[in-house]
């Protein structure tokens, strides 16, 4: 298994603990890469969202694409997977600036491709957002465009959404760049099985998991591809016993006092006792992260993640609070590595 983490773009991942002693800012993004090197990660994924998604659009979130360049100079190792939106970059200048972070990092970019979600943050930015097929249609033709750039000398393309005419991009990066993705609409999938490289997902329990990687590996071998990565985001809490680990799960998804924009919450937690507790937990940590149930002690997380590793699974995507004391305890006890 690799270990990556979600970088602290918005300063946190709990949508109800207001301050998680994890600020956004550079100063604290470039100790915590750093140190997550020495404990012995593989990897961190730069979320690229303009507005806060966690802590509220008004929040501090730092930009996915200087921050990369910023922490490709300042570290030896680690891999940078940047989030990267098609709407928000044209694909021959996007294909120019992250050849040049690769060059600075040694060769340690990779993507993280997303079909933008947020249409209220592309209207504010003045930006085209698509409507669905739409987004995997531009997508694609983005992806042809940046991969052209980076392999041939000269790259002309007409599509519906791009057009080049004998293209440059030089230097070009020191390897071809993994190419992460996620979805699971049939769209997205064959998009994913044609172009890319990975597939990550949101967190699920084992069950639900095997049968999505055995499925992608089946249409990617369907295609003549090489066998992809897959990779699952989760939210790990790790201690001595069982019932400390319990005591902290609670005080995150405690709700207590609900930030801005969320005044309709007692709304979508209507239904039964079940779905309430499922809703708030779904609600605290985002991208499914308390689905994988990576709660315990550090014995039964490497028991669970040696279960998704039989499944299939290469990497997780750790997200925890506060982030660098967490990701210290957890390199420790469950990785070995720190």
């Amino acid at each position: 298994m690799r270990y990556g983490y979600w970088m602290p773009v918005f300063g946190g991942w709990l949508r109800n603990i207001p301050d998680e002693q994890m600020d956004a800012s550079w100063d604290y993004t470039k100790r915590l890469t750093q140190n997550a090197e020495r404990w012995g990660y593989d990897l961190t994924l730069i979320a690229e969202l303009n507005l806060n998604d966690i802590k509220g659009v008004e929040q501090p979130a730092l930009d996915a694409w200087s921050t990369a360049a910023a922490l490709a100079a300042v570290t030896e190792k680690l891999e940078l997977m940047v989030a990267v939106r098609p709407n928000f970059h044209h694909p021959a200048l996007f294909a120019k600036a992250a050849a040049n972070i690769d060059r600075i990092s040694g060769g340690r970019l990779a993507l993280n491709v997303v079909s933008s979600w947020w249409a209220d943050e592309a209207r504010q930015y003045g930006l085209q957002f698509d409507q669905h097929d739409d987004r995997y249609a531009r997508t694609e033709e983005w992806l042809t465009v940046v991969d052209g750039l980076w392999t041939e000398e000269r790259f002309s393309f007409d599509g519906q959404f791009y057009k080049t005419e004998e293209a440059i991009c030089s230097p070009k990066p020191v390897k071809r760049p993994t190419v992460y993705a996620g979805g699971e609409s049939d769209k997205a999938k064959a998009m994913i099985v044609g172009q890319c490289d990975a597939y990550v997902m949101h967190g699920d329990p084992v069950d639900a998991i095997a049968p999505k990687i055995a499925d992608m590996a089946a249409r990617r071998e369907a295609a003549g591809g090489t066998p992809m990565q897959y990779g699952m985001a989760a939210y790990a809490i790790v201690r001595d016993s069982e019932a400390e680990a319990q005591r902290e799960l609670e005080r995150i998804t405690t709700v207590s006092e609900l930030p801005a924009g969320y005044a309709n919450f007692d709304q979508w937690l209507s239904g039964t006792q079940l779905e309430r507790e499922l809703k708030i937990q779904e609600y605290s940590v985002s991208n499914r992260g308390l689905r994988p149930n990576l709660v315990g002690t550090p014995e039964q997380l490497r028991q669970r993640i040696a279960d998704y590793e039989g499944a299939g699974l290469d990497l997780l995507l750790l997200q925890m609070s506060p982030q660098a004391e967490e990701m210290e305890r957890f390199a420790a006890q469950v990785m070995g590595t720190a």
